[in-house]
């Protein structure tokens, strides 16, 4: 079967670009394997209109609305590898291979879990890496931040004092904090904690204290973390270009990666991570290749006519 465009992930970004293709009338196929980056998390938050949201139900909705545009298919299938060139694509998936002039790779990311005893069982319930999509439900509990490098201990306690004036940064033993920016952990009231972390403790699947080497256990609420990120397997099998922090790297108008005729939107691209910078960015995409795809189809047409 042959496409003008194959969408690689069925989130806010594939979802968003399938729907403004799919009205620009193209033939798009959505290849969704199920699995989502947010698995964990319980609500979508700052999506007008959506907030609160669970994510099977802003998939649900999504699906749902895509079903009016016929040129739309919807697949639950992984893409399982690429080939060809622009124009002339080859995707398999997991039940057979298809074609496509485009392809727009919205996969999102792996976060790797960090090895704290406790830290995987409450990803996405206790622990989580951005306050803009749960700060509001946690404002003025116990909050922590484990800090696995120094840079962004120059303004994310900060930030994160924008909910809660309790607020403490961790270490685990691992960061040698500079002596300026504990003297301005001080005056701004965050608490440095830099004893090892033996593991988090929860009660009725939430947080509720995280003990630590030689010493009295920190009540905590809340924690925050980044922990590594990395792109699906078949994205790395791609070879596309990424930036220091691992992200694929696309022209900032077009979305277009550094492998021509292959596009990307939404987490895997950026550190901007939310699911409505995802779905902003799918429709960027969408109408870049609308454009151009528009443009390509004319000049056969005139071709043919010639």
């Amino acid at each position: 079967m042959h496409f003008d465009i194959v969408i690689a992930g069925g989130g806010p970004a594939g979802l968003s670009a399938a729907l403004a293709l799919g009205r620009a009338r193209k033939r798009v196929l959505v290849c969704d394997a199920g699995g989502r980056r947010n698995a964990a998390a319980e609500h979508v938050h700052n999506f007008v209109t959506r907030d609160g949201i669970t994510p099977a139900a802003f998939r649900a909705v999504g699906r749902e609305q895509l079903g009016a545009y016929p040129q739309v298919v919807i697949r639950d299938e992984a893409v399982q590898a690429i080939r060809g060139e622009r124009g002339a694509f080859e995707v398999r998936l997991s039940g057979q291979t298809v074609t496509a002039r485009r392809v727009l790779l919205c996969t999102g990311l792996i976060d790797e879990m960090l090895q704290v005893p406790g830290f995987r069982e409450l990803w996405g319930r206790s622990i989580f890496q951005c306050p803009y999509c749960h700060g509001w439900e946690l404002r003025d509990l116990r909050w922590a931040y484990l800090a696995t490098s120094v840079e962004p201990l120059q303004h994310f306690p900060g930030v994160l004092r924008g909910w809660t004036r309790h607020v403490t940064v961790l270490t685990d033993g691992k960061l040698e904090v500079p002596q300026a920016l504990r003297e301005r952990f001080h005056a701004t009231g965050v608490q440095l904690e830099t004893r090892p972390i033996l593991q988090l403790v929860a009660a009725d699947g939430r947080l509720r204290h995280i003990e630590l080497a030689g010493g009295e256990p920190l009540a905590c609420d809340a924690l925050f973390a980044h922990p590594p990120q990395q792109q699906v397997p078949f994205v790395r099998e791609l070879g596309l270009a990424l930036d220091a922090y691992g992200s694929v790297q696309a022209d900032p108008m077009t979305r277009e990666t550094s492998i021509p005729g292959i596009y990307a939107a939404g987490d895997l691209a950026t550190r901007m991570q939310a699911a409505v910078f995802a779905a902003a960015a799918g429709m960027q995409a969408a109408a870049a290749l609308n454009h151009e795809l528009s443009a390509e189809l004319a000049a056969d047409e005139v071709a043919a006519g010639g």
